[in-house]
């Protein structure tokens, strides 16, 4: 048996898309058929049908309508799969046989333009990789804002730094890709990155230089700006040839393609980023808690998106951060003009979005209304800008179009409250267009110019009997009597003979009838053609709108971190290429907005290149140690963002990297425990810290036994301050107190402790960072304070006074006086937390002020005195 005309159409499209899921206009649904109807009930739950195809047995068979059709696309797309959407391109009423259809657009993760699907602050970039002999060509793009990059890089790693710098909803590649040491399954189960390969083809090296001229209307790349990018060239060629064959259109609003040195900003890990909570919370994956939560206070969707990539993207070039540092501080000189700026802001909607979706043309009238509006702001905004002086707000003043002519013609053309259909009328303005305003009262006066006319045509032709009649087929006509027939003028024009009458028609009845008749269809017709004119007249403007909305954008970032440094009482900060980091009082950007009451106790930094390299903190859990090592951290990122910094003040050394190790984790989906994850982490970072990186490292060699942990721990600390080796400056969180003895051994290493108050079996945190080392462990009380019941904490205080004969101390005093290694035993670590003592005499006096010898036994007595000795031994 054979498939009929129509199932034969479907299968030749779906052989021609075979790594899609095919929806198949009929009617007022989207079919799908075979394999695609059985994915796509069981991806998205709805019912599973079948349709007589000519073969023995119904294929099988699903739909969705074709007015919700996106809910069902978006859902596929955040599945990881492609939808081809095929539709009907002729009028059914005019077909002959089938009605022709072809596939206008195929929708997939990186270049979906539904807004219901899109984070307005967040970019959906797609992203092209070419694995060429140990080189990596790389291109990134936005369609829905028309951004486009450019970049090479020599190592899996430096890639890998690039994945999660922009993490694409999806990467484009060639096969060779997935012999590069990069881990895909991992990109698609953690970072949620849908990667797929394609043909070879995509990547020849001619076919990609010609797509990218005939795109950028230019003779030779070099003058792009990437002629020295043979790897790139490939990579952005094949996201061209991909995204025409999938959006079908020319992409008109892709103006520009930026090529940029991967070295130009600071770059952060994957693992760096989520510890420090930039974007998102470590646990919740939720922004509030998280930098960019204290930073974002932007009024538009384009500031929020430019404001991430500053986070995610910190400057390493000085002159650049010293721009933004300049203009942050004259904005906040200018407190009333920056509220102004950011009040006129308000109202500005996503231009960067809204001028990708008028060159796709799927811009509604509503659209551009909100267009109109936005770009209403910029003569105001322009107004206040010109009172700035310094070089980047000038920039800015100058980038930024006022775009009146556009506004102008958006006013005067469309409705101010157009309906959401393009198709229905009512979107053209009274008055822009006569022809329009012709058949609109064509739909209201049709009678009564019918009955003027009839009144006219009685008077000058005597007629007194005529009337004007209307007929299903023949129309209006002007009925005379054969009674007057001998009256009838000379431009009648007979239409039809009735018994006692005849039917005529004139030329100017004619027209009329045109009008009323036709009015309607025509109208809607006309409407929407103007419609149309007016959007592309739009388009022809994007790059004019581009470059203003980046202008927008960039004056929105800086009106907000101004007002942020304002509120949070932020300065700003000093920078320097000497590789000096002095922080005074400096405090947790995010901990501080948590925390009520003004209670966040400010701590210095002073790192440097020479003799404070590494800083060994001590001191027990939860007294604040990652809490000052991250607030360290994000004030170096902060600064060189081109932030204010929330401290008294702050001199930061251009950093190129920031790596973090900090707690624990496992990666039990890969068979990777805690200490494995640990251990990938530090090899990662000793392989690619520099003597300009900033280390923040937590509890190195917690997930193994206490000699082989503290081994680990003390070989990392002096890899890194040798720096022949590394030479990167390091704050180094331990609760192996021994590593306190390397101060003076190792250059570059200094002692630091978090102060604690003993008040008998209990302490208080004080949370200051003070010099020196602890040597006394605070394990038992901390974990009385998280409630550990009395019986353990009891046994565990015996077990302590068991094990206090062998000294570890004592064996690294050893190693490090004599150079060499001995063996060290492996003692107990309670709950893995060694915590130490800082108390003062005046503690210990007061102690012994408050003690009632009266009635003490004896015992008694000796136990206070042996306690009162052993704190007078240990006291810092």
């Amino acid at each position: 048996m054979a498939m009929s005309p129509m199932m034969q159409e479907y299968c030749k499209t779906k052989e021609q898309y075979k790594d899609c899921i095919l929806f198949y206009r009929l009617g007022d649904f989207y079919e799908m058929f075979f394999d695609d109807a059985l994915l796509v009930t069981r991806e998205l739950e709805i019912t599973l049908t079948g349709k007589d195809c000519g073969l023995e047995e119904r294929a099988p068979m699903c739909g969705v309508p074709y007015h919700a059709a996106e809910t069902y696309i978006n859902r596929l797309i955040e599945r990881g799969h492609k939808v081809a959407i095929c539709e009907q391109v002729e009028d059914p009423k005019k077909a002959k046989g089938l009605v022709k259809r072809e596939v206008v657009r195929i929708v997939t993760p990186g270049t979906t333009l539904d807004a219901a699907a899109l984070d307005e602050t967040k970019n959906n970039y797609l992203m092209s990789i070419v694995s060429m002999e140990e080189h990596f060509g790389c291109a990134i793009a936005d369609i829905t804002t028309g951004d486009c990059f450019l970049t090479e890089v020599d190592k899996p790693q430096k890639l890998l730094d690039e994945i999660n710098k922009f993490v694409p909803a999806e990467i484009i590649c060639n096969d060779s890709f997935y012999m590069s040491n990069i881990d895909t399954d991992d990109l698609q189960n953690r970072l949620g990155i849908c990667v797929f390969s394609l043909d070879s083809w995509y990547f020849d090296d001619e076919l990609c230089r010609r797509t990218l001229k005939d795109h950028f209307h230019v003779g030779s790349l070099e003058g792009l700006g990437v002629g020295d990018y043979d790897c790139g060239i490939i990579a952005a060629g094949a996201l061209f040839l991909y995204l025409k064959e999938t959006q079908k259109t020319a992409l008109s609003h892709m103006t520009t393609i930026r090529p940029y040195a991967a070295e130009k900003y600071m770059l952060i890990d994957s693992s760096s980023r989520r510890n420090l909570e930039l974007v998102e919370t470590l646990r919740e994956k939720q922004k509030r808690g998280s930098l960019l939560w204290v930073l974002d206070k932007t009024k538009t969707a384009m500031g929020a998106r430019t404001l991430r990539s500053y986070v995610e993207q910190p400057l390493i070039d000085r002159d650049e951060i010293e721009q933004r540092l300049e203009a942050l501080e004259e904005l906040n000189k200018n407190g009333m003009l920056r509220d102004e700026i950011r009040e006129y802001l308000g109202p500005v909607y996503d231009l960067e979005r809204l001028i990708s979706r008028i060159s796709y043309k799927s811009a509604n009238p509503r659209d551009l209304i909100a267009f109109a509006s936005s770009l209403e702001m910029l003569p105001y905004i322009k107004q206040v800008l010109k009172e700035f002086k310094t070089p980047l707000l000038q920039k800015i003043y100058e980038d930024m179009d006022s775009l009146e002519d556009v506004t102008d013609l958006i006013k005067r053309a469309i409705v101010e409250d157009p309906p959401l259909a393009q198709k229905d009328g009512g979107i053209i303005k009274e008055g822009y267009n006569e022809d329009v305003d012709k058949f609109r009262r064509s739909r209201t006066d049709g009678k009564k110019w019918l009955s003027e006319l009839e009144a006219k045509e009685r008077e000058r032709t005597g007629i007194k009997t005529m009337k004007i009649k209307y007929n299903r087929v023949f129309g209006y006509s002007l009925e005379i009597t054969n009674t007057f027939k001998d009256l009838v003028p000379d431009n009648y024009i007979r239409k039809q003979t009735l018994t006692n009458a005849e039917r005529y028609i004139t030329q100017e009845l004619k027209e009329l009838e045109d009008l009323i008749l036709g009015a309607e269809d025509k109208l809607y017709a006309l409407e929407y053609e103007l419609f149309c004119d007016v959007r592309d007249a739009v388009g022809k403007e994007v790059m004019r709108i581009q470059k203003t909305a980046k202008a927008v954008a960039a004056l929105d970032v800086f009106a907000s971190l101004a007002l942020v440094a304002e509120r949070n009482h932020f300065v700003r900060p000093k920078t320097n290429t000497t590789g000096v980091i002095d922080i005074k009082n400096g405090r947790h950007p995010v901990v501080e907005q948590m925390i009520e009451n003004d209670m966040f106790i400010a701590n210095d930094t002073y790192l440097d290149n020479h003799k404070k390299r590494v800083s060994i903190i001590t001191g027990p859990n939860m007294a604040g140690k990652s809490t000052y090592m991250r607030q360290t951290a994000l004030i170096v990122l902060m600064a060189q963002i081109g932030s204010f910094v929330p401290a008294e003040k702050a001199n930061i050394g251009i950093v190129d990297r920031i790596f973090t190790r900090v707690g624990a984790s496992d990666d039990l989906a890969s068979g990777q425990s805690t200490f494995m994850v640990e251990m990938t982490e530090v090899a990662n970072i000793l392989r690619n810290a520099t003597a300009r990186s900033l280390l923040i490292l937590d509890e190195i060699g917690r997930g193994t036994s206490t000699f082989d942990g503290l081994a680990i721990a003390w070989a990392v600390i002096e890899h890194i301050s040798n720096t022949k080796l590394c030479g990167a400056k390091t704050l180094f969180a331990t609760h192996y107190h021994e590593l306190t003895e390397l101060e003076g051994k190792i250059p570059g290493v200094n002692n630091y402790c978090i102060a604690v108050k003993e008040k008998g079996d209990d302490i208080v945190f004080l949370r200051k960072i003070v010099q020196g080392g602890a040597d006394k462990s605070y394990g038992i009380q901390v974990a009385k304070l998280a409630g550990v019941p009395d019986s353990v904490i009891q046994r565990a205080k015996e077990l302590v006074e068991e094990l206090s004969d062998a000294d570890i101390t004592a064996a690294v005093k050893d190693l490090t006086s004599a150079k060499k290694k001995k063996p060290v035993y492996d003692q107990m670590d309670m709950a893995q937390m060694s915590l130490f003592d800082t108390v003062k005499d005046n503690d210990i006096i007061d102690e012994i002020k408050g003690l009632d010898m009266g009635n003490m036994t004896p015992i008694e007595a000796m136990n206070t005195l042996y306690n009162l000795q052993n704190k007078i031994k240990n006291r810092w």
